[in-house]
């Protein structure tokens, strides 16, 4: 009987345990818990280069005083995936800063903007910088006068080139709420386990409307007042004369009559005119890019034997012609006038513009180099090619 008891003790301080194991709270800690697809609290969750970020601004830039330099600060409006796990909950806040602004000016209503972004902040605090990668020349040469690689342009993480349809009068140029798109130049790579916990504590999305930050509001007019008409005195006809005629050799006898009045005109007492209020500009709006179908041409020369899309091309001159400024283009090859090769390639921003052109491939097994990217003399963008 002692055997049993003994069974049927160490049987319930066992269960007592697991139950206890089971409701702990270090089970629901951040640092226990894994992220979907298995991965362990010390991955990483890398979102690749040329992934779009959909953010809205959590405050207004205004008309008078934006300039570049200025902050801008927005929020993720829709979540960001990366090998099937959330890599961005909604929510998580971007903060970056104006590069280049143009205003909307004599006929033209469109304000354009360049921004770049420096960092993202999770709601649990976890924060992400993201900053600008030195451009390497690679394999290729630079073509650069100086060769000092020192004074070659960099590339920001995370941009955005917003297009503005705007009224000159209108007092925001970009308004709360306002949903742009951040595109990632660079991969980008996050601690799984803090992104796991920010996701934990991610709200579901408020989808309203977002009430508009300008100043101005419309005043109604007024209808005026009418004339006033005061009524004239009619005028009197009069009386014709009275002729009485004379006796023989005598002449007639003439009474003259009333002579008529002319009377009085009306009095005109003007009325007050109306006000015609004042009516505030449409809001700002988001567009597209609106040069998609302006061609771009860009001659370069490649000093050696260099491969494109597969093809072999030879040293010499080359023309480059693409559609639009991305951030994703076709672009056509040509030498004398004959076409080469197309090519899928990424535009990239760069934080400034190239001292002169220049050339990065890598190195095939076969001993042939394969262009990695292209850019340009006074040109703040490269072509790469993935």
């Amino acid at each position: 009987m002692r055997l049993v008891a003994s069974a049927l003790l160490l049987s319930v301080l066992a269960g007592a345990a697991q139950a206890r194991q089971a409701i702990s709270p270090q089970a629901d800690s951040p640092s226990q818990l894994s992220v979907a697809g298995g991965t362990s609290q010390n991955s990483t969750i890398t979102i690749p280069a040329g992934t779009k970020i959909v953010l809205a601004l959590t405050s207004p830039v205004w008309a008078n005083s934006a300039k570049p330099g200025d902050a801008i600060y927005s929020s993720a409006a829709f979540p960001v995936e990366a090998s099937n796990q959330i890599a961005i909950p909604p929510g998580t806040y971007a903060q970056g800063q104006i590069d280049t602004l143009t205003r909307p000016k004599g006929r033209s209503s469109r304000a354009e903007f360049q921004i770049h972004f420096t960092k993202l902040i999770f709601v649990n605090g976890y924060t992400v910088l993201l900053p600008s990668v030195p451009l390497n020349t690679g394999s290729l040469q630079d073509q650069s006068a100086t060769g000092d690689e020192t004074t070659l342009p960099q590339v920001p993480t995370g941009i955005a080139t917003v297009y503005v349809d705007v009224s000159s009068r209108s007092d925001i140029l970009l308004d709360k709420g306002t949903q742009i798109e951040m595109v990632l130049q660079n991969a980008l790579s996050l601690n799984a386990g803090s992104v796991l916990a920010a996701a934990h504590r991610t709200k579901p999305l408020q989808i309203a409307a977002v009430k508009s930050a300008t100043l101005c509001r419309p005043t109604p007019g007024t209808p005026g007042t009418s004339d006033t008409v005061i009524p004239g005195t009619p005028g009197s006809p009069g009386t014709p004369d009275t002729v009485i005629p004379g006796g023989p050799g005598m002449p007639p006898t003439v009474i003259p009559g009333i002579p008529a009045t002319p009377g009085t005109p009306p009095t005109i007492i003007s009325g007050s005119p109306g006000t015609p209020g004042t009516v505030c500009p449409a809001p700002p709006a988001v567009l597209s890019t609106l040069s998609a179908k302006d061609v771009h041409t860009k001659t370069l020369s490649f000093p050696a034997e260099v491969q494109i899309a597969g093809k072999n091309l030879s040293a010499g001159i080359y023309e480059l012609t693409w559609k639009g400024l991305g951030p994703t283009a076709q672009v056509e090859l040509m030498q004398k006038g004959k076409h080469l090769v197309s090519a899928q390639a990424r535009i990239i921003t760069l934080d400034r513009k190239s001292p002169a052109d220049g050339t990065m491939g890598r190195n095939n097994p076969d001993g042939s180099v394969a262009v990695k990217s292209l850019r340009f003399a006074g040109e703040n963008f490269v072509l790469a090619f993935d």
